[in-house]
Order: structure tokens, then sequence, then C-alpha cells
């Protein structure tokens, strides 16, 4: 009898208890999944959930649409997560879904765009790197090495990010900058790189906003037109083949701001808020890191591999 009494109160004490509920997590993100950049980004978003056994979807619009973004942040917000991950590339369209969100009581983390907003907006920190601060320090490099006169390939102008990038690196370079606007197509920004060097053979420099999507075309430009050598090609972010260019001294050096790291960070502090209530006290700074020849060599096959 005293033995069936003692498996009464274990089984009570097992039903109060309970097991430990499902934690759930939504990353809302301005950049497709199927992005090379973005499914960095994922993939450490995925490496996080696993490690944390914690359940994660990742959304993102199928273009750069900001109403389509504050929209799937308020969808998340409805389902009233344990936690939420954001990026900010335009504060004035997404601040009044991110605000709800913090209102509702739902942790949130920005990524990679947003530093500057991010705290003004509720979020408990941000993971990523001071865009402005990074292409100042591009800027300062190239014009270091001779430059003179650049253009900025900006693939999402509007994008306050990459607009910063923009602006970090007229800055730094000192010389004469022209922002070149295009679309994300690859065979758009070579044909209008073409066209920019062309149209002014004192042009030197080309800052990219993005290596598979605007560096490599840029090299393949540079190339085209005879002028390899002669052109300085730097991007922001990583890709196997610009790496290689790197290697190869076709381009000058990427700008690494390990976005891996954005996205497995910030699920992991959530995953550890939701669990222990445990998040740092300030915001993290993944980047920048200039990857040139010495270095490009080596980061090469992880970034075929989705972690750089």
């Amino acid at each position: 009898m005293k033995k069936f009494a003692r498996t009464l109160v274990a089984a009570a004490a097992m039903t109060v208890a309970g097991p430990a509920l499902a934690t759930d997590i939504i990353v809302v993100t301005h950049g497709q999944a199927n992005d090379p950049f973005w499914s960095v980004v994922k993939n450490g978003v995925e490496l996080a959930a696993e490690h944390t056994g914690v359940n994660v979807d990742y959304r993102a619009p199928e273009t750069f649409d900001m109403v389509a973004m504050s929209q799937l942040i308020d969808a998340a917000v409805n389902q009233e997560p344990d936690g939420l991950v954001v990026s900010i590339p335009d504060a004035d369209a997404l601040s009044p879904s991110i605000e709800r969100a913090v209102a509702a009581g739902i942790p949130v983390i920005s990524i990679n765009a947003g530093s500057d907003v991010s705290k003004s907006l509720g979020a408990l920190l941000h993971i990523g790197q001071e865009e402005f601060a990074a292409g100042k320090i591009a800027g300062e490099k190239l014009a270091s090495l001779g430059g003179t006169k650049g253009i900025c390939v900006n693939q999402e102008v509007g994008n306050v990010s990459l607009d910063q990038r923009c602006e970090g690196f007229a800055e730094g370079f000192g010389g004469s900058v022209t922002v070149l606007p295009t679309t994300n197509d690859p065979s758009e920004i070579e044909s209008k790189v073409r066209a920019a060097l062309d149209s002014d053979p004192d042009v030197d420099t080309i800052m990219a906003l993005g290596a598979s999507t605007a560096g490599e075309p840029s090299v393949a430009a540079v190339k085209a037109v005879g002028r390899a050598g002669d052109v300085q090609v730097a991007s922001f972010d990583l890709s196997a083949s610009f790496l290689e260019s790197v290697a190869a001294g076709d381009a000058t050096f990427a700008i690494d701001q390990q976005q891996f790291l954005q996205g497995y960070m910030a699920v992991d502090f959530l995953a550890l808020n939701a669990e222990y209530g445990l998040m740092p006290g300030g915001n993290v700074p993944s980047g920048p890191n200039l990857i040139t020849a010495d270095k490009a060599s080596q980061v090469v096959e992880l970034s075929a591999k989705g972690i750089r």
C-alpha cells in the first residue's frame, strides 16, 4: 500500500511539473533565404536551433518590400512567440510593427541592419556591424592603396544599411565618389559597371555592397573592359568566387561581417533568455573584418559551405 501511495505521489509530481514547454522563436529579415548572403544567416539560425532544441521559423518577403516585411512581423507577433529576431533596413516602415512586438512583451533582438535605431525601438540588443564605420574603414584602405575616383555599387538604394555603407566609403575614401544604383540582378550590375568604366577612364576604385550580387559582376566588368590590375574592386560580404578573385589579385579585399554569427547568436541568446532569463548587456559587433589576399584562400572553403 505504501509503495502504491509513493507511486501516486510521484505521478502527481510529474503531472504538476510536466514536460518543459516548447520554445518558439521567429526570425523575420529583409533577405530571402535563397540569397547567398542570407542563406548563411539562415544556416546560423538553423544550427542554433539544433544546438538549443528550440523551434525556429525563418521568414522574409519575396523581394525587398518593407510593407510585406512589416506584415510578416505583425503575423509573428500574433503568434506570441518566445522571441523575435528582426532586421531593420527601414526604421520608418518597420518601427510600428517592432514596437507592437515589444509592447506585447515579446523579447526582440535585431540583426544585420538597424544598429542605430534598435535600442530606441525597444530591442534588447543588436548583432551586426556599424555600416557607416565599416564603409569608412574600407574607403580609407582603398585610398591608402592609391584610389582617387570611385563608384559605390548600391543594389538596394533606400536600404538604410547599404546607403550608410556608401556614405562611410565616401568619407573614408576622400576622393570623388559616385553612387551607382542598380537592382539585384548581377547581369545588370555588370553592364552598368562596364558602362561607368567606359564613360569615365579616371574611375580607379569600385566599392560593391554584396560579394555575389555586386562584387563578382564588378570584377567581371573590370576584366571585360581590359582594366584588370588598374581598377581596385572591394566588396562587403563574402562569396567563394569573390574570395578566389581576392586570392588571385583580381579583387582587393572583402569585408566580412560574419553574418552566420548574427543568425546563430540571436537564436542562442533568445533561447537562453527563455530558459534562464539570460541576456548580454549590450550590442554585439560581428564585424567588420577585412579579408585580404593573405587570408582569402583560408576562408573560401567555409564560404562555399555557407558558414563565412
